[in-house]
């Protein structure tokens, strides 16, 4: 059996890229020192950024930092239920259930994110947030939070954003997810489907022992992709006043005039959260690959 490579291994690829992009960032800080006529102004930026509210709570980048973890999180998990969901149905020969997930995967990616997102924003909070009968909890929810409750979901006065927001990237992007798992379900073998169905084996068990671990397998990678595209995706509903870390720091950039230095600190966030869900699934396709 072949030594398993950690999924923490560089290789020497890795290590030139990094080196380029060390070099690259070395340089653009010795221009700005000698070349650019710019005083920067770190430390104040980096005080405002830890600077607590008037009202004692969490200084307001950090709160929007947390809207966008908030956003991410429940993101994700939309859009792979339903991106599950679609990518069965569109890999289903019925035509009830092939010809809906299609239709709704080809509307929602051939439409530009951000006319997607104002149209199904509206729509949320003008029709179907009082057609549900949601007011009184997205809206006028007046009892006090548990921790959980505010780890999780984040203040109530904000939940309608909240709400919102997940829902317009969640189904952005369970699109493509849909299209991921439909491919992965297209890659298993037609053997692999007919030994299942041979050992007298039900749909569920079939699903979950044979098909599942193969498809994951081979989507893992894609899936990473949309992930991480789905984190950066959260700045996009900045534009609808959903208060997340690209709204927040626009905020703070403008009131304080700091703005190299709060928009490279944004992205610099950005960047650690989007690099630790790719070394997270950097490990899971390793896992998967060790117990081939």
């Amino acid at each position: 059996m072949p030594n398993a490579i950690s999924p923490w291994h560089f290789k020497p690829l890795d290590w030139v890229l990094l080196a380029l992009c060390f070099a690259l960032f070395a340089w653009l800080y010795h221009r700005s020192t000698v070349g650019v006529n710019y005083i920067w102004h770190w430390h104040e930026a980096l005080d405002l950024l830890f600077t607590p509210r008037a009202d004692g709570s969490l200084p307001y980048f950090f709160q929007g930092l947390f809207a966008t973890l908030r956003l991410s999180l429940w993101g994700i998990v939309l859009a792979v239920v339903v991106g599950v969901g679609l990518g069965l149905a569109k890999f289903s020969p019925s035509t009830w259930l092939n010809v809906p997930a299609n239709a709704f995967i080809q509307l929602v990616r051939n439409i530009p994110p951000l006319v997607f997102v104002f149209i199904f924003y509206f729509f949320i909070s003008n029709q179907l947030i009082p057609l549900l009968g949601l007011e009184n909890l997205l809206r006028n929810y007046s009892d006090e939070l548990n921790p959980l409750q505010q780890f999780f979901f984040g203040p109530a006065n904000l939940w309608e954003n909240l709400a919102s927001g997940v829902l317009c990237i969640g189904l952005l992007s369970s699109a493509y997810i849909g299209e991921i798992v439909r491919a992965g379900l297209q890659g298993v073998d037609q053997g692999q489907w007919e030994a299942a169905d041979s050992l007298g084996m039900s749909r569920w068990a079939k699903y979950r022992y044979v098909i599942a671990p193969q498809v994951l397998k081979s989507i893992t990678p894609a899936l990473a992709g949309q992930t991480i595209s789905l984190v950066k995706d959260t700045s996009i509903v900045s534009l609808i006043s959903i208060q997340e870390m690209t709204f927040v720091g626009t905020e703070m950039a403008n009131s304080s005039g700091y703005i190299f230095e709060i928009w490279l600190i944004v992205g610099l966030v950005y960047f650690l959260i989007c690099f630790g869900l790719s070394m997270f699934f950097r490990f899971v396709e390793h896992r998967s690959r060790a117990g081939e």
